[in-house]
């Protein structure tokens, strides 16, 4: 895995001037401030559709699933429509694409799923020795029996599939625990149980360039009480958190290294993808690393980790979504003149 001399990939003018994007995002079209719902997301899509637009290239809009229930006038794919409001939705997309034979940014349904299910990602971890929290996966439909949880004098609780903590709960005893599993059943789905860590998120962003995953520097969500538990309304800025954790560049050099090397071992298990994000918690006090998720088509804002990553690493926030867009195209679209040529 590339770690140093990282320089952004350009779009090639051939690909330029023969592609057709579309572009697939919940706010796709937004033009305004905050979303009541969703917050900074919104801001997100704008970002991204209007650096998007100034990359030469004709693009097309879409903000539904149904844009692509027939063939659209385009030649790729950026979805960002992963969270459609149905169970494992983030699938939906790459299934669309592939039954229209069309390249997409990202990567496959099966990887998709295999990233977002949160059980079996850990299962990858420590199939390979890498730490991870204990932890029990209740599937809706299967007898939830609360007592095979792991020990612990506090629980995390949320959906297996959930992104930016959405439906995210603790628990102090086992009641707690069996409610908060049952409400989020009662939303529809699958739940994953830990015990809490206290400590900071540090969060590995990763690339590809020239074809291999490249890793952007290291940020940290450094908390200044350990002990919280980061909710959905403060990852979209719907109430202020300033006071609870800033997002940082990370710099020990210790840690880091363990980071690095748990860090490749994870993304060749998802490979081939355009990016992803692998999130870590780190417990100063003990030096102790576990393996939280990782999130592959994860959220690229500028404000967020992978855009304050890409300025450290001498990125542009259009340097990053063109080196993601194009090295994308690049190697889908060889693979598949070679698939026409055989």
């Amino acid at each position: 895995m590339r770690t140093t001399d990282l320089a952004p990939t350009r779009l090639p003018e051939r690909l330029r001037d023969t592609q057709r994007l579309l572009f697939v995002a919940k706010h796709a079209r937004w033009t305004g401030g905050l979303h009541p719902d969703d917050g900074n997301h919104a801001l997100y899509h704008r970002e991204t559709r209007e650096i998007l637009e100034a990359l030469g290239m004709p693009l097309v809009i879409a903000d539904d699933y149904s844009d692509l229930f027939a063939r659209p006038d385009a030649d790729f794919v950026f979805p960002l429509l992963n969270r459609g409001g149905f169970f494992n939705s983030e699938m939906l997309l790459p299934l669309l694409c592939n039954r229209l034979g069309m390249p997409y940014v990202g990567a496959s349904p099966i990887i998709r799923g295999l990233s977002d299910d949160k059980h079996l990602t850990k299962l990858e971890a420590a199939a390979r020795g890498i730490p991870t929290a204990p932890w029990s996966i209740f599937r809706r439909g299967a007898p939830v029996d609360v007592a095979r949880c792991p020990p612990a004098r506090r629980w995390v609780i949320k959906p297996n599939n959930s992104s930016a903590s959405w439906g995210i709960r603790d628990a102090q005893d086992r009641s707690e625990l069996a409610q908060a599993v049952a409400e989020i059943h009662a939303l529809d789905h699958d739940v994953i149980v830990e015990p809490f860590i206290e400590g900071s998120d540090v969060e590995v962003p990763v690339i590809t360039i020239d074809g291999v995953p490249a890793m952007l520097p290291m940020m940290i969500f450094e908390q200044s009480d350990p002990s919280h538990l980061r909710t959905y309304q403060e990852k979209r800025d719907l109430v202020d958190r300033s006071q609870k954790y800033r997002l940082e560049l990370f710099d020990d050099a210790e840690v880091g290294a363990r980071l690095v090397r748990y860090t490749a071992e994870m993304a060749e298990v998802f490979r081939p993808f355009d990016y992803g994000r692998f999130e870590f918690r780190v417990d100063f006090t003990t030096g102790e690393i576990r393996l939280l998720e990782v999130n592959l088509n994860c959220n690229l804002w500028s404000e967020k980790v992978f855009g304050r990553a890409a300025i450290a690493a001498g990125f542009t926030q259009a340097d990053l979504i063109e080196t993601i867009v194009a090295e994308s195209m690049i190697r889908q679209l060889a693979g598949l003149v070679q698939r026409n040529a055989a």
